[in-house]
């Protein structure tokens, strides 16, 4: 199959350090390469892939600060990809709503995996005039806000499979990762470790939309003797970050899509406790892999027996159920029901359903 991933030009493919959706499609662009496809990488052109690579622009966004206005090189993308499409069997965008106009008027199939927040009013306008655009979600809680668009699956992110694996030491204190903004709750993390009298390690990314956030709210108890600030890491230093953590602390206030912090942890078998929001009820199993919780004084009371986890039962969900590979297999089925290789055309309607772990 002929297969265009056509990913943001915020980070490179994968990323240096932090970004998840970019992450996320370099491992599934190398399993489908991994399962015989001819896959196009559409991308920034520091990007690193198997696959073949249309640079987009010569670098990552972020790292190019002559550029002001991302969004017009996202529009010359599209209609850059919108003349080629003839070229490929599917196309498959990673740009949120930004191809819906465009690549509705073309004949190939295509279809757009949404990473982010979907319960913002404006969405519903937009996503309400092209209500035909095939649309995959990253966990099922995703799609509340847009129950009646075009979902024709959903498919939670996976690693590759030896990408982060435990390592032998003795648990010492609690961790958090990812970025650093009002909600995804590194104050509450900080406010947790101290009441459980347990050293926390932060280990994020400060965007500069966060910067305020992060020198006025977070900054001044950094110097909490509790909380060591390591700042972004890459995947090669996660697995002894997060192999010497008790527990992941994920104290998040808003409706996560998916959280792949999460799945990091349980590849180093590693527990996670986690706010009752958004997928954390589809990505946690509480008592298996973590403890769900409500607040910071049930996280706290979480950690004490949170040892009682079987880390090597977190690692066995996490390759039962969040591999690269489990997610390029579950795309694929829905690139072949998009192009019609496997279902009969009036047989399409029952395969557009949730697909899940």
């Amino acid at each position: 199959m002929r297969i265009a991933q056509i990913s943001p030009l915020h980070e490179a493919v994968p990323p240096v350090l932090y970004g998840g959706t970019e992450r996320t499609i370099s491992w599934l662009t190398e399993e489908l390469i991994e399962l015989g496809h001819d896959v196009t990488l559409f991308a920034s052109g520091d990007s690193q892939t198997s696959a073949q690579l249309e640079p987009m622009w010569p670098r990552a966004l972020r790292l190019d600060g002559s550029v002001s206005d991302p969004n017009a090189l996202h529009i010359a993308m599209i209609e850059h990809i919108y003349l080629r499409a003839g070229e490929f069997d599917l196309m498959h965008f990673h740009l949120d709503y930004f191809p819906f106009a465009v690549m509705s008027r073309q004949a190939t199939p295509f279809l757009t995996t949404l990473h982010g927040r979907l319960d913002l009013p404006e969405h519903q306008p937009v996503f309400g005039a092209f209500p035909t655009v095939p649309l995959v979600s990253v966990s099922n809680s995703q799609r509340h806000p847009l129950r009646n668009a075009n979902w024709v699956g959903t498919v939670p992110h996976g690693l590759p499979i030896d990408l982060l694996t435990p390592r032998p030491t003795t648990p010492s204190y609690l961790a958090f990762l990812g970025r650093i903004c009002p909600e995804k709750g590194v104050d509450r993390a900080i406010r947790i470790a101290k009441r459980s009298g347990l050293p926390l390690r932060i280990a994020a990314k400060v965007d500069p939309a966060d910067q305020s956030y992060f020198n006025q709210a977070i900054r001044p108890q950094l110097d909490e003797p509790h909380v060591d600030f390591i700042g972004e890491i890459s995947d090669a230093q996660k697995p002894d970050f997060l192999s010497g953590a008790i527990a992941l602390i994920v104290p998040i206030d808003w409706p996560e899509p998916f959280g792949l912090v999460m799945i990091e942890a349980m590849a180093c078998g590693t527990p996670v406790i986690a706010f009752n929001r958004g997928s954390v009820p589809e990505v946690i199993e509480d008592g298996l892999t973590g403890r769900i919780v409500e607040d910071e004084s049930s996280a706290v009371d979480a950690i004490w027996g949170i040892d009682r986890l079987s880390r090597n039962a977190i690692r066995k969900r996490f390759e039962e159920r969040f591999t690269a590979r489990r997610m390029a297999e579950q795309y694929l089925k829905i690139y072949r029901h998009l192009i019609g290789d496997v279902l009969p055309h009036s047989e399409l309607a029952r395969a557009f359903r949730p697909i899940t772990a």
